[in-house]
């Protein structure tokens, strides 16, 4: 869009001014052939200043070309208008100054006809052109008729007169060539094409009215002189006034070929009233004529409006034959149309029929008989009542009575959407769907379009049924669980509702290790254990992933729904799932609510669920009654997940460094980062935050933000010569999170510390969990050259299994075992295997928990590499580590 909003007074604006004044003053004091030369110079010289800043001010190609030529021919015209006066002395009877006149007109010509958004092509341009030459023709006509056939006689003979009449002939035929363009019915570019147009019909006014003038030697009339001058004031402040002007836009419909007509009915009318506009001209040009006849005859040589009349019938006639081709040609296309569209909706099953608006059949197409066993001869002549089902007859005969009363032109008139029954051959009823619409070969008949939508039909109901049922068990889903517990606690009575919440212990292991369609099959078994267990008044429902859902409406005491819930314990615990051609034994842990006066449906399936993660996290498998007190243990959990968030965005988080000393040298090599939290002063202990922040996903932030300080402060205490490490834990949730290598690279990448300063610490459950992906993600972790190891090695499982798989640089010696050493045997003996498994694999073998001296000498004995607790060093700031140097440490152990 282009926005005039220029506060100030154009420039064309006071040159108007100035040249009105101008005219003014030499009409006093000049003759009115002069000021009204003068003043048409003065105007043209605004238009073309106008429009050279309307030009600088145009974006738009299109446009900016427009005004280019318009103003090209501005000050073409006034070249010769301005030298016009000197060159009517000279013995040519056309003068160089006329030739500038009519080039200027045709510059303005080509600008008025670039301002329409597109030109015609093909057939629509050969309309235009003869309505061009009809208006021409006629517009002359009248000319001659009133003014040109009296102005023969005075003009000194038919050469001079054709000589003079040359240019208004030329700047009528200009107009007239280019006005179908840059009619509103051709959605024009805006004002522009329609001011420029009408300078054009000024100019040929003008120009008609000069030559006149000089073939009749009479005064020039005010009009010719000073209809020129006004029409090009007018058309500089086009520019000015107009406030939005639209380029073509190829994504508007509108701007399409065929679409140069409004399409309301304003926009019809309009463009009906402009496409009659030749017809209307030739009817005033015969009317002229012949009441000219009538009065005496017509002026100058007859031959002159014979031949003129006679052309615009020979084109009238022509357009006429043109017209009948176009309307048999598009009559031939109607009715392929229809034969294709009943072609085609009867290769799409459709049935295709007519009929009259009591329903009588008059004909029908051959897909009657494919879909409904009906020939077509046989329906022929009935009506279509006859074959659909009777409550569904009154409905459809007060639409087709509806259509019959509906005006054609009414808005939705003439259209009818059916939906009923049909009989088939076979004595079944078939939904449908059918559209009902008037047809072109009368009023009276219908064209009615039949579907059978049994197919979709029958898929409405299967969607429906998979809205509220699970489609691997086939039970009820949550939303249906959901809606029957609000029925069922909406009806009194409500104490005698209980709610069972029952998950299946491991099952995420299952889905590792024999894959989701197997574990799919496994819930389709548990599915109908649970069934069988539960009575027939409950509801057992498939709440998500490997959890169910009971409704008991009747629990009658609370030992009703206990002895139910253990029935399904046991009902899942009794045999082992037989997946994949393996037994896989499974366990339940489950949670039971019952309902009181106050609850509502969503606090009981809450209450259950917590009930249910309770004697989860106590270990199934087991059942938990809901209490009061699990409710409150949730929010708190919750309550430290939001102030978790808080004081990571209020850094109230600090790092702790418990060093890793060399068991030989007695030197401190690394520091194991521990973060600490100490909210509004108090000190909260590690494991009662870490749990929730790994629940709600806040590790992953919390642990970008530990790893990137610790980075920067090992990073600083290498760069003064010390040759220390840094050891990291973490999360599964870390590990998994998206980007995690990009965040640990980028630590290293700001920190300046080198990648195998690095060690990356991961406990063996995480490992086998998820082992696949676990594995990817270390392995890229590896080649960064960062260095990883498996923490509290020895308490897992599968552990020799993934030091094969994972290239592991250090393996840390759980606490658990270096407790035993020098006081139980079998530990100590464990502890001597693992240091020796890691001496023979070449691993840097890590002593957890060293509290006692007669531990730290063992450790030395059996060839640990290196060890860490209270007896070498505590957890300590970062202060403390800048204090501490390997002779002090050495020192105090």
């Amino acid at each position: 869009m282009i926005r005039w909003r220029d506060p100030r007074v154009p420039p064309a604006a006071v040159a108007g001014f100035g040249a009105a004044g101008l005219a003014a003053a030499l009409a006093d004091g000049a003759s009115a052939a002069v000021a009204g030369t003068v003043a048409g110079v003065a105007a043209a010289a605004v238009a073309v200043v106008s429009l050279i800043m309307a030009v600088l001010r145009i974006a738009d190609r299109r446009e900016a070309r427009a005004w280019r030529w318009l103003a090209g021919g501005a000050a073409t015209w006034l070249a010769g208008a301005g030298v016009r006066p000197i060159a009517d002395g000279t013995p040519f009877a056309v003068s160089f100054a006329d030739l500038m006149v009519l080039a200027g007109t045709a510059m303005l010509a080509i600008g008025t006809g670039l301002c329409a958004v597109r030109p015609a092509y093909g057939r629509a341009s050969l309309r235009d052109a003869s309505d061009a030459y009809v208006s021409a023709a006629s517009i002359f006509l009248v000319g001659w008729v009133t003014l040109l056939g009296p102005a023969y006689h005075d003009s000194g003979g038919p050469a001079v007169f054709a000589v003079t009449l040359a240019s208004p002939v030329l700047c009528l035929a200009f107009t007239c060539a280019v006005g179908p363009a840059v009619l509103p019915a051709r959605r024009s570019a805006g004002p522009v094409g329609l001011a420029a147009l009408g300078l054009l019909a000024a100019l040929t006014a003008t120009e008609t009215a000069g030559a006149l003038t000089r073939m009749t030697g009479d005064d020039p009339s005010p009009f010719g002189l000073w209809l020129a001058p006004v029409a090009f004031l007018l058309f500089a402040a086009v520019p000015w006034c107009r406030r939005t002007a639209r380029a073509p836009d190829a994504s508007d419909p509108g701007d399409d070929a065929d679409s140069g007509a409004d399409t309301g009915t304003g926009g019809q009318a309009a463009s009906s009233l402009i496409a009659a506009v030749p017809l209307i001209l030739v009817l005033v040009a015969t009317v002229a004529l012949v009441l000219r006849l009538l009065g005496g005859g017509v002026a100058g040589p007859p031959a002159v409006p014979a031949l003129v009349a006679t052309s615009v019938v020979a084109v009238l006639v022509v357009r006429l034959f043109v017209m009948l081709a176009d309307a048999g040609r598009m009559r031939r296309l109607m009715d392929l149309g229809e034969r294709q569209l009943q072609d085609l909706a009867e290769s799409t099953g459709d049935v295709v029929l007519l009929c009259d608006h009591a329903g009588v059949v008059r004909e029908i197409g051959e897909g009657v008989e494919v879909t409904y066993g009906y020939r077509p001869e046989d329906m022929v002549g009935g009506s279509i009542f006859d074959y659909i089902h009777p409550e569904d007859v009154p409905g459809i005969q007060m639409a087709l009575r509806a259509m019959s009363l509906e005006d054609e032109h009414a808005e939705g008139g003439g259209t009818c959407m059916i939906g009923c029954r049909v009989r088939a051959a076979d004595g079944t009823w078939r939904p449908t769907e059918s559209v009902a619409t008037r047809h072109s070969r009368g009023e009276n008949l219908l064209l009615v379009t039949t579907r059978d939508v049994s197919g979709q039909e029958a898929l409405r109901n299967q969607v429906a049924h998979l809205t509220f049922h699970d489609g691997v068990t086939g039970l009820p889903n949550r939303a249906y669980f959901e809606e029957r517990t609000r029925e069922v606690l909406a009806r009194p009575g409500v104490n005698s509702v209980a709610v069972v919440f029952l998950d299946l212990d491991g099952f995420t292991a299952v889905n590792d290790s024999v894959g989701h369609a197997s574990g799919d099959y496994l819930l389709g078994q548990a599915a109908r254990r649970l069934r069988a267990a539960v009575r027939a008044d409950d509801t057992l429902a498939r709440w998500g992933g490997d959890e169910f859902a009971v409704l008991l409406e009747v629990a009658g005491d609370a030992q009703t729904a206990v002895d139910l819930a253990e029935r399904l314990v046991r009902a899942v615990s009794a045999e082992p799932f037989r997946v994949a051609d393996r037994d896989i034994a499974m366990t339940a842990s489950v949670g039971v609510a019952f309902a009181d006066e106050e609850v509502s449906s969503a606090d009981l399936i809450r209450n259950a669920d917590v009930a249910m993660a309770r004697a989860k996290d106590i270990g199934g498998p087991r059942v938990e009654v809901f209490a009061a007190h699990m409710h409150a243990d949730v929010v708190r959990r919750l309550e430290l997940a939001a102030d978790l968030q808080r004081a990571l965005l209020e850094d109230q988080f600090a790092i702790e460094y418990q060093p890793m000393m060399d068991l030989a040298t007695s030197r401190v090599t690394a520091v194991e980062a521990l973060v600490r939290w100490w909210r509004d002063g108090a000190f909260v202990p590690p494991e009662r935050f870490l749990g929730p922040a790994e629940d709600t996903g806040l590790i992953v932030p919390l642990g970008e933000w530990i790893l990137r300080r610790a980075c920067r402060e090992v990073a600083a205490w290498r760069a003064s010569s010390w040759d220390i490490g840094l050891s990291f834990n973490l999360s599964a949730r870390q590990i998994m999170a998206p980007r995690f290598v990009e965040t640990v690279e980028s630590a290293l990448a700001e920190s300046g510390l080198p990648p195998s300063a690095l060690t990356l610490e991961v406990i063996e459950e995480m490992l086998v969990e998820d082992a696949e992906e676990t594995l990817t993600r270390l392995s890229e972790l590896r080649e960064l050259g960062v260095r990883l190891a498996i923490d509290d090695f020895g308490t897992g499982y599968a552990s020799l299994a993934l030091l094969r798989q994972l290239p592991v640089d250090m393996i840390k010696v759980d606490p658990s075992f270096v407790s035993g050493l020098g006081a139980d045997e079998t530990l100590t003996l464990l502890t001597r295997t693992i240091v020796r498994l890691g001496h023979d694999l070449g691993l840097i073998v890590v002593a957890e928990g060293i509290e006692r001296p007669e531990q730290l000498d063992l450790l030395r004995e059996m060839g640990c590499t290196r060890g860490q607790g209270f007896l070498v060093a505590r957890p300590m700031d970062a202060r403390g580590i800048d204090d501490l140097m390997p002779a002090g440490l050495h020192s105090a152990v």
